[in-house]
């Protein structure tokens, strides 16, 4: 029987980090992702190279890449959103370019400056500058489930946009519930549909727990075959130009759903554990994790012969 495997990407360098209201040091977000190392996950979004004055948080984006460890097989993600990002993403020397397309006209413009098609022209020329690069490039349809300004999107829209996106050939497509409000039908079917229509694209799920509905989702996202679940260490982060949006889901709550379920990660939990409870003290405030508050269920005893 083959063992299911599912690679976790950890984005609370990024996505966590970028909504705190106080800038943190340098030092202490090269220590979060030596944390995240250590427990074993080898995928990490560690900056996005945007606008300082609209993210502070992610002003020292070229000093955290050139302090990141190298050479334990990790590879780190660069978010950017426009050329000018994707030249300083580059530049910093990144592995791989993540991009954002968000399936409402209005919270692109919020977000990026342009509108959908826009952005989606965008992407495909940045898609072939990062090919020729020699640089894997991964690209989310952002409230993909729901848009917190035009409400419902519709699922002919979000499969539209993926058709057009797969057009320029990434190497990863992601569906990100942004401001969770998602639920476990719609993920299924928005991710079999476009696995359906790219089977040979890794798809990946970025998913928010702002409703509570976060892990139901990721199991939804796993049974449509999703190669890749993002999550947060702590549960921290949101996107800070959409209202509400708060809760990323917490990497150490993810790993028990799905060590459980009998899904391997390569990812320790009671070092993840370890990770949450590190950040809540350096933020100094609780975290929404479960898990540091709940503990593990330990393991039946065998036995005795």
């Amino acid at each position: 029987m083959t063992v299911q495997h599912i690679e976790i990407v950890e984005v609370a360098p990024r996505d966590g980090l970028q909504s705190e209201p106080d800038r943190l040091p340098t030092a202490v977000k090269l220590e979060l992702i030596r944390r995240v190392l250590a427990s074993g996950i080898r995928r990490v979004e560690v900056a996005s190279f945007v606008n300082p004055e609209r993210v502070p948080q992610m002003a020292d984006a070229e000093d955290v890449v050139a302090g990141l460890p190298r050479g334990a097989g990790a590879r780190y993600i660069g978010l950017v959103l426009n050329e000018r990002g994707f030249e300083r993403a580059l530049a910093a020397g990144v592995d791989d370019i993540g991009f954002v397309v968000v399936a409402s006209d209005t919270f692109s413009r919020r977000n990026q400056g342009v509108g959908t098609d826009e952005s989606i022209r965008v992407f495909g020329r940045i898609a072939a500058a990062a090919r020729k690069e020699g640089l894997r490039s991964s690209v989310s349809i952002a409230s993909a489930f729901g848009c917190p300004f035009e409400g419902e999107v519709p699922s002919e829209r979000v499969l539209s946009i993926a058709d057009a996106l797969l057009e320029y050939s990434p190497d990863e497509l992601s569906l990100a519930d942004t401001v969770g409000v998602g639920v476990p039908r719609q993920v299924e079917e928005l991710f079999t549909a476009i696995g359906r229509r790219a089977p040979d694209v890794s798809l990946r799920a970025h998913l928010h727990n702002t409703r509570n509905t976060g892990l139901a989702n990721a199991c939804a996202a796993v049974a449509a075959g999703v190669a890749a679940i993002d999550s947060s260490a702590g549960g921290i982060g949101g996107c800070p130009f959409a209202p509400a949006a708060t809760g990323n889901i917490a990497t150490e709550d993810l790993l028990y759903l799905l060590e459980r379920s009998g899904i391997e990660t390569g990812v320790s939990l009671p070092a993840a554990i370890e990770t949450s409870e590190w950040l809540q003290k350096t933020l100094g405030r609780q975290l929404p994790a479960m898990l540091p508050k709940a503990g593990i269920f330990p393991k039946p005893q065998k036995s005795a012969a």
